[in-house]
């Protein structure tokens, strides 16, 4: 039965270790789960019940990883996308006035187009598209993304009214913070297994008589959601026809594609494929783990999912099958009983973790090519949007939009192809549209 399970995950005795595989996932696990804390709260804010919210992201995080740990059979961790949660609640809800009811049916119809999308293999020609440079720019972008992730969620850097972010005054938090940074680095460097882990675990533990790992007087171990209700029977369907939620849809359907396809990009060359675009079945299991779990999670109450990039923390513990994501899935799973065991991690415990992942993902930056500046222009592009417009897709976007625009500027119309002027075709679009709306 052991045996069996193994190999279902794509594990392999001769090449891989169990001990490490848990470990990768124990690591990715800890360091993204911070979504069960910011997803409920997020959500509640636009009238939704906090602990169905917790129970539905628990739930399709559990799925999605499950898809990608057996069928996929890679270390890809899977979770609601906090910035489409946030367009949810503060874009379609609070600016735009709509129901999360409203709102629920969106995901839904973008859940469904999306996996047609993925089923009629057009994410292979999309991923086909994106030239090579791209491909190492990515994973820098997605490095300095988590990285500034980490320093946000530890109070490190903070918003600023006039040069929107600043490095904050030092306070207990975020001298943890830099504790975790400088041991993750120091673990690292000695080559010590779970590294990463250790260093959470070691700042989770500092962080009590700190004051910043908060254990509650009536802290108990197992607990239940107490009141978790399926969101299916309140969707509102009635305003889908209206314009701006047409214009939405498209949007999220774009973003949706892109931060996933971004993030697979990124981990890729981590976990040892050379080219994920001639790995046609990663690539398609990727997009549905994705989109499959989207349109579920609009019935159980939560927005679209993508692959998370924080699943290069578990990479870089030496996770590289299923057995990985499987692990993710089950911890995933056990939150419902175990969330109070969980949330007493301070996410400023995760960042050493979250910075060293960016480290290691800079590495790509030496293969892009710089003595071209239609080529390094894009890069450079996509490299520096993809943190500061806090999407992962957004940067891709944006980059792949001024790749076409600099070289039909240029002349250098053999550097592109039909797939790649349509992407930049339906960009341009989104964004004219946007503008003129």
């Amino acid at each position: 039965m052991k045996e069996r399970l193994l190999a279902l995950t794509g594990f392999d005795k001769s090449q891989n270790n169990i001990r490490t595989e848990l470990l990768g996932g124990l690591t990715t696990f800890v360091t993204m789960c911070y979504v069960l804390v910011v997803n409920p709260a997020i959500l509640s804010g636009c009238g939704m019940d906090k602990e169905t919210v917790f129970f539905a992201t628990a739930i399709t995080a559990t799925l999605a990883t499950l898809i990608m740990a057996f069928w996929g059979k890679k270390p890809f961790a899977y979770a609601p996308d906090i910035a489409v949660i946030a367009l949810f609640a503060f874009t379609i809800v609070s600016q735009m006035g709509h129901s999360w009811q409203t709102a629920l049916a969106v995901m839904l119809v973008v859940g469904v187009a999306y996996t047609l999308i993925v089923l009629l293999n057009i994410q292979k020609y999309i991923l086909k598209a994106v030239p090579e440079n791209f491909k190492h720019a990515i994973p820098v972008g997605v490095g300095i993304f988590i990285a500034f992730i980490g320093l946000e969620n530890s109070g490190l850097i903070v918003g600023n009214k006039d040069t929107l972010v600043t490095l904050s005054p030092f306070n207990n938090k975020n001298i943890i913070a830099y504790i975790g940074i400088i041991l993750s680095a120091i673990l690292l460097y000695k080559k010590v297994r779970g590294g990463l882990f250790i260093s959470i675990i070691v700042c989770t533990i500092i962080g009590i008589p700190m004051g910043v790992t908060t254990i509650p007087e009536n802290f108990t171990l197992i607990s239940l959601p107490s009141h978790v209700e399926p969101t299916a029977k309140f969707l509102d369907f009635s305003h889908l026809l209206d314009t701006d939620l047409i214009i939405l849809m498209f949007t999220l359907l774009l973003i949706c594609i892109f931060d996933t396809m971004g993030t697979l990009l990124g981990l890729a060359e981590k976990t040892g494929i050379k080219n994920i675009t001639k790995d046609t079945k990663t690539v398609k299991v990727g997009f549905l783990s994705a989109s499959i779990s989207t349109a579920i999670g609009s019935l159980l109450g939560t927005g679209a999912l993508c692959a998370f990039s924080e699943s290069a923390s578990g990479i870089a513990e030496g996770g590289r099958t299923g057995l990985t994501a499987l692990t993710t899935a089950i911890l995933f799973l056990l939150a419902l009983f175990l969330a109070p065991l969980f949330l007493i991690i301070p996410m400023t415990a995760t960042t050493g973790a979250l910075v060293m992942v960016g480290v290691m993902m800079m590495g790509q930056a030496k293969k892009i090519d710089f003595s071209d500046y239609t080529e390094a222009l894009p890069a450079f592009i996509t490299v520096i949007m993809i943190p500061l417009a806090y999407s992962i897709g957004e940067g891709l976007m944006i980059g792949l939009l001024t790749y076409v625009v600099i070289k039909l500027i240029s002349g250098k119309f053999k550097d592109l192809n039909i797939a790649i002027c349509i992407l930049a075709a339906l960009i341009a679009a989104k964004y004219v549209i946007a503008y003129l709306s």
